[in-house]
């Protein structure tokens, strides 16, 4: 090891720009691995702490990531019928997920006064509609302002007639909030689709609702901007509210013993034909898929900075090499075997290698906290704790892999060259 030490400091500039180079590879490498843990490690957190056991779409809708799912008929029987099949249900919730345009009373008043200015409009925002009642033990989004909903069930629904008195009450994020520049108690237009026809005419069809709370931000539903409402009310903006229709997006069943999942997954779908039936596994599954790709990518781009700085040391090795070539011969001359020699060289770049993974550590971390600061500024509505990346002992392990792997790549053919030095031309060389 003092042999390396020494050998490297002959060269300072030129030991320190090799240092410098595997530092940047490593950190490349222990950055993107940290960036895939991370989102796994966060997700996987959500997720288990959401109370969601399991997740019921329509049969044969596909559980991919960024497709939609067929909507599902006759939603509130089937949020009767399924604790009705299964008595290890506790909540089967169905949700409705659409995108709905709203606009305010100063956008309403500007409009009618025919002075709206330049730049003003509506704001399409994600909607849920669920029956808020029926949400026990699946992690909803607090409520930071007003009291939120004050009917139970879902009164406009009536048992199947869609003839109820309508709450005309919304919840709404406070991203939202912020957009629309309204609080608890006012009011709020919506409507399935943006003015045609001018602003007037909007606010003559769009539905009138009051704000009864302001939510921090739902992870659940990737959205910067939210609604909530009770799920009839939703269903008649968009369609969907008939006995024949009643549709919902999704289903979320939370079980009184979750200890065994499958079981519940298999009674629901022998039970129901119509839905097909998820575990949190299998929903994580989907996202482990999905994390794969992007590490998959990351992994190729971290291999090229490997490569290429295990080419860099490669290089600087064989110089070094040449440098010291009259030495290494004197080592053999005075008895030193091959091997011991080669070593010396291979030990030179592991040297170098272990002083890289000394600067990429540093670097891959502030980094990372950089690029965490930036995704989670740059995605508003996410939970507190929510982390981009995760150092966690795989990651490390791996990039001082990496590390051991470029020392001894890089020293391989250094190390072959310095032990075939021919002892007499060296040694009479001038």
């Amino acid at each position: 090891m003092r042999a390396s030490v020494v050998a490297l400091r002959r060269r300072p500039g030129r030991s320190a720009a090799t240092v410098f180079g595997i530092g940047l590879a490593t950190g490349l490498v222990l950055l993107l691995l940290a960036l895939s843990a991370g989102v796994q490690t966060s997700a996987t957190t959500l997720a288990n702490a959401s109370g969601i056991d399991l997740l019921a779409t329509s049969s044969g809708g596909s559980s991919s990531f960024g497709a939609a799912p067929p909507p599902i008929p006759h939603a509130h029987r089937l949020a009767q019928e399924i604790p009705a099949k299964d008595p290890n249900v506790a909540v089967a919730s169905p949700w409705l997920v659409d995108n709905l345009v709203y606009g305010n009373a100063t956008l309403w008043a500007r409009a009618n006064a025919s002075t709206v200015p330049g730049g003003w409009g509506t704001t399409q925002a994600g909607t849920v509609g669920w029956i808020p009642s029926d949400t026990q033990g699946i992690e909803i989004p607090p409520i930071t302002a007003g009291t939120g909903f004050t009917y139970p069930g879902d009164p406009y629904y009536n048992n199947g007639s869609y003839n109820g008195t309508p709450t005309h009450q919304l919840v709404i994020d406070q991203a939202l909030a912020g957009v629309l520049g309204v609080s608890v108690g006012e009011q709020l237009w919506a409507a399935p689709a943006g003015p045609t026809s001018g602003l007037p005419a909007w606010y003559e069809n769009a539905t009138e609702f009051t704000v009864v709370g302001v939510s921090g931000p739902f992870w659940l539903v990737p959205s910067a901007l939210l609604a909530f409402g009770y799920l009839s009310e939703i269903q008649s903006l968009v369609g969907a509210a008939s006995p024949t229709t009643d549709y919902a997006t999704f289903i979320l069943i939370h079980l009184h013993d979750p200890s065994s999942p499958a079981t519940d997954q298999v009674r629901i779908a022998r039970a129901f034909s119509q839905l097909s039936v998820l575990t949190l596994s299998d929903i994580l599954r989907e996202f482990q898929h999905v994390v794969d790709v992007y590490r998959t990518f990351g992994t190729l781009v971290g291999s090229v900075g490997i490569v290429v700085a295990a080419l860099f040391t490669t290089t600087i090795l064989q110089m070094s090499v040449d440098d010291r070539s009259r030495e290494l011969a004197l080592l053999r001359a005075i008895g030193s075997p091959r091997a011991e020699v080669g070593w010396t060289v291979l030990e030179e770049g592991l040297v170098l290698s272990g002083l890289g993974l000394a600067v990429g550590l540093p670097l891959a971390y502030l980094g990372a906290l950089a690029m965490n600061a930036f995704l989670v500024g740059l995605l508003p509505g996410l939970p507190a704790g929510f982390s981009f990346v995760s150092f966690d002992p795989t990651v490390i392990v791996t990039g001082a892999a990496a590390v051991v792997g470029i020392g001894l790549v890089a020293g391989t053919a250094p190390a072959v060259r310095a032990m075939g030095l021919p002892i007499a031309e060296e040694l009479r060389a001038p």
